[in-house]
């Protein structure tokens, strides 16, 4: 592992770990994944390291992911106000530690543990210790979170990470993709979940595989299809007959996220967030999913990514 010591990066210090010919970089600030790159191919749509990270590129989403309606939530019939982090469509957006400085536990050449501690502040009052082990091997890349409570109080508790796949094309549009989803959720304008629908003959059915082409995707997938070994996959590929990236998430993801970023200038269709998700937008608001960590419980989930 090196460091960068350049403390006037917008996103920190700069932590890189390599195996062979992969290398991916680590940040401070946020403790998230700026690149990652096998044989000089970049996988990860990220920023370079004297950017700020935008439209959530490679962010930790704790202790929630996606958006929540009003920022407000009840626990234990007692409710809850967080910061307005979306102002414009009035919602708390991706939890709250995207701008946090984390600290390094420990780390080899090949892996590195960042560690960060969320305090009690407004809208969570809980304290929460968090560890994210990022590791390279011969199967790519492996993320591990886990979170344990060290408060005195049960606290309600979901993460996601949010990375961009890139196969090198200038659009998505030509790229095959294959995911899970067996139901999607439908949103409002303001982005939280009015309902869910199977995908079968609709535009968002990509169990099979098929060209994303024109079709815009903003949507949350639950029903999650998975191999023997528990783990559920969304694969894109280069139609051209160039790379193919495979994200594999856990039993712990029950939810992954498609963003095709049209919404976004700085992405705009160049590549797909496949974002994995332990509960859906509006999570705490609505109980779905919902972690309850029980003082001194922890949970841990893990996803990666294999290139090809």
């Amino acid at each position: 592992m090196t460091t960068g010591n350049a403390p006037a990066l917008p996103s920190g210090e700069q932590f890189e770990i390599s195996f062979g010919d992969q290398r991916a970089v680590v940040v401070e600030v946020g403790g998230g994944l700026r690149s990652y790159s096998v044989s000089g191919q970049e996988v990860l749509d990220g920023y370079g390291s004297n950017e700020q990270a935008q439209s959530g590129r490679g962010q930790l989403l704790i202790p929630w992911p996606n958006r929540l309606r009003d920022g407000s939530y009840e626990l234990d019939g007692q409710r809850f106000q967080l910061p307005l982090t979306e102002p414009e469509l009035s919602n708390a957006i991706h939890g709250l530690v995207r701008w946090a400085a984390w600290s390094v536990g420990e780390g080899d050449p090949y892996r590195i543990v960042m560690r960060h501690v969320i305090h009690p502040q407004p809208g969570y009052p809980f304290t929460l210790a968090l560890e994210v082990e990022y590791s390279l091997g011969h199967g790519g890349l492996s993320v591990q979170t886990t979170a344990r409570n060290l408060g005195a109080a049960a606290c309600p508790y979901g993460c996601g990470q949010h990375p961009y796949l890139t196969v090198g094309t200038a659009t998505v549009d030509s790229n095959e993709l294959r995911a899970p989803g067996g139901e999607v959720l439908l949103s409002d304008e303001r982005g939280i979940p009015t309902g869910s629908e199977a995908v079968d003959g609709t535009e968002f059915d990509f169990r099979a595989g098929r060209t994303i082409g024109a079709t815009k995707l903003d949507n949350a997938f639950t029903n999650l299809e998975r191999g023997e070994d528990g783990r559920a996959r969304v694969v894109v590929r280069d139609a051209g007959g160039g790379r193919t990236i495979t994200l594999w998430m856990d039993e712990s993801y029950r939810y992954v996220m498609l963003f095709t970023g049209d919404t976004r200038p700085d992405v705009n269709r160049r590549s797909l967030a496949v974002e994995p998700m332990t509960c859906p937008p509006n999570a705490f608001r609505t109980g779905e999913s919902v972690i309850r960590l029980e003082p001194g419980q922890s949970f841990t989930a893990a996803w990666g990514i294999m290139p090809s």
